[in-house]
Parts: C-alpha cells; structure tokens; sequence
C-alpha cells in the first residue's frame, strides 16, 4: 500500500515532480560530462607522452639522469640490441644521442637539451615529422642543420635558415661550440619541451662530443600498453647494468594525474550532488508542508510512523529512478558525439594547455566503469536529502495537522 501511495502522490503535483527529475537529470549530465572530459584529458595526456615525448620505456646508462652528461653512454649496442630484439612485444627501438647545452645568438643565450637523432627512426617514434611547422625537417646529410620549438624559436627570435652556436661539454668535459642553421621549426602540445629540446643529427653530435657510433638513450615502442611493465621486468633482468624506466618513470606528473583523476573527478562529482541535494531537500520539504492533512489523515488512520518515513523516502527514490536514466543517456549522447567530433578547447588558451602538455583537442569518452558509483552518489544524495522531509513528516501530530 505505502509503495503504491508513494508512486500515485509523486503524480498528484506533476510540475514539482518534473522539477526534481529534470535537477536529478542535469545534476547527473553534468556530473558525467565531467567525468567523460576528464577520461578524454587523460587519455590524450598519456597518448601523447607515449606517442610523442618518451616512448614506452627507456634504457639510460645508470649515472645518466643524475648530471645528463654525454659520458654515461650506453655501450656494446650490439649485445643491447641483440637482448631488445629477443623480446618479441618491442615493436620499434630508437636511438638517441643526448647532452646539455647552450644556445647561443646575437640577442642572448638560453639552456637546451641537444637531442642527436636518426630521421629513420624519430620521425615515426616522436611524431617529429607531422610537429613541423616551419620547413621539411633534415635534407640529405648536411651538417650542422638544427631543428628548433617554436617557444625557443619566438623567445630567441630566430627564423627559419637562421644561424646559432651550440655549445656544450665533450665526454673530457671540455668545452665544444659548433654553429649550426635553422631548418625547421615543430610546434608540440607540450610548450616547456618546445623551449628546451632541439634536434641535431646523431652521428654529428657523437662525434662533436668524442664518441662515435654511441648512444646515451635507447627508447622503445611496445605493441599495447598493458605490455610496459611484464616487458620493463624482463629488460631489467636482461640488462642489469642499465637502468630501464616505464613512462610511469620519466613522466612522474602524467602519473600522478593518472592515479589521482577518480579521486578529483568523484570529489567534483559529490560537489554537484551538494547543490543537486539542496534542491530536492527544499522541493521534498514544500511538497510535505502542503500535504499536512493527508499525513495527518493517514496517521489518524493507524498508518504507523515508520510507515510515513517510508513512504516519503519511496517518492525520492521513484523520482531518482525516473531522473537518472535520463541524465545517463544525455551524458552517454554528448560523450558520443564529442568523442567522434571533438571538444575545442582552444578557446582557454593554447599556450595554457600547452604548458601542462594537454592537446586542445579533446576526445570525452563515456566513463562506462564508473557508472556504477556515479549512479550510488547520485541515489545517496537524493536519500539523504529526503530523510530531513522524511523526518518533518513523522513529526507531524495527527491532530494539528488535521487542524491546518
């Protein structure tokens, strides 16, 4: 009886019902579109730090990271190779030299990290190709062709065909300048690195700094994600000298966000509830002071107090269920439709997702896997928000009641 009261009372004021569903929707669209932008953030977060900055994983000389001086080679790359190679999940290797430096011109100095790469292998394991913007990247086997960001670029104030001098330590640590000439300019979605990375050759800058045919980095492109850690394990077994790091390593900050964007996004998520319990708390509270005889009615009647509780809890509960499938499928239509078209953000500033490494560009994507304690916030926050009606209701003396 209580269960078939409560459904016929929601649908004695159809405006006042209508409202709380339509809030409960709304609150419940807004609180999976953050959800779906945030996945989309992430995921392209960490696409890009795997497709364009570090690979899957990395192999350093031990004392590398420490100082990154060009004398922590990698050595005996033919055996490193050998072992990479027999690990059948590594689906690319690429070879760096690398070394800090300055950069010198006629309006100043900045300090850059000098990477000396193979065209073959780094346009396709950083994506450097499709980064330029200015120019076609190295041509033939020229020395001395230097490619440059477009922050470094800007801030030096150098054009394409420019002249510059890179000056940097050997591995006897003596001084070493060389000039080299602006070929190209890229443009990453990671702003820092555009300022601090340029690209030379690998066999010119080996040799410029006393080690021919060496390497300082050896990145590696993995066939699925879910393979970094098994193969990380298996390359520290094989190359105990070495030191192996996952991007979870070299990319400590995308990590951090990875672990920790439930934990924000759920907090944003309770957040709206907040506000979305406010308004069912006072829509519930009017909806009771106007029925006060009914309730006295149906208390006078014998209907226990436990009963009464119930019953107000059961309309919330109808009203829930009626809200949250619609605000589900609203949330699920825009997350599709931003997922196939994208989601713009250009509009808050390129250089200020630039500089945190984000795309503008931003694919949503249902959060599927947490539907299930999005739903269960949304259900205790609207039972929560009823107990105080709930409780107003069971207060009510028959009598008084009867009498207003």
């Amino acid at each position: 009886m209580i269960t078939s009261l409560a459904w016929r009372n929601i649908w004695r004021n159809k405006t006042r019902s209508l409202v709380i569903m339509v809030s409960i929707a709304l609150g419940l669209f807004a609180g999976v579109a953050v959800l779906a932008l945030y996945e989309g953030m992430l995921k392209s977060r960490v696409r890009t730090v795997i497709d364009e900055e570090t690979g899957h994983i990395q192999i350093h000389h031990p004392a590398f990271s420490d100082d990154f001086e060009s004398k922590y080679f990698i050595g005996d790359q033919d055996k490193v190779l050998e072992k990479i190679r027999s690990i059948p999940e590594v689906i690319q290797v690429n070879h760096r030299c690398l070394t800090q430096g300055m950069l010198a011109t006629a309006t100043g100095t900045s300090g850059v990290t000098i990477l000396g790469v193979d065209t073959t292998t780094e346009y396709s394991f950083s994506s450097l190709k499709s980064k330029i913007i200015i120019g076609s990247g190295f041509t033939g086997n020229k020395k001395g062709q230097i490619i440059i960001g477009k922050k470094l670029a800007d801030k030096m104030k150098l054009n394409n065909g420019a002249k510059l001098v890179l000056m940097f330590n050997d591995t006897s640590n003596n001084l070493v300048s060389a000039a080299f000439r602006v070929v190209s300019v890229y443009q990453s979605t990671n702003t820092p690195m555009d300022e601090r990375n340029v690209y030379v050759s690998r066999s010119e800058l080996a040799e410029l700094t006393g080690m021919p045919g060496q390497v300082q980095e050896t990145g590696l492109r993995l066939a699925h994600d879910k393979d970094v850690v098994p193969v990380a394990s298996k390359l520290i077994q094989l190359l105990p000298h070495l030191k192996t790091e996952t991007w979870m390593e070299l990319s400590p900050e995308t990590d951090f966000m990875v672990k920790t964007v439930d934990t924000y996004s759920y907090i944003i998520m309770v957040i709206i509830m907040v506000a979305l319990a406010f308004g069912i708390l006072n829509t519930m509270l009017m909806a009771i002071m106007e029925r006060r005889r009914e309730i006295g009615m149906i208390a006078a009647l014998g209907t226990s107090r436990i009963r009464i509780f119930f019953m107000v809890l059961l309309e919330t509960a109808f009203l829930t269920l009626a809200g949250a499938p619609m605000g589900v499928l609203a949330g699920w239509l825009a997350a599709v439709y931003y997922n196939r078209r994208g989601l713009d953000l250009s509009g808050m500033g390129e250089d200020m997702m630039g500089q945190y490494g984000f795309k503008t560009m931003i694919y949503p994507e249902f959060p599927l896997a947490k539907l299930g304690p999005v739903l269960g916030i949304v259900v205790i926050t609207a039972i929560l928000a009823s107990l105080l009606p709930a409780l107003k209701a069971i207060k009510m003396k028959p009598i008084d009641a009867l009498r207003n």
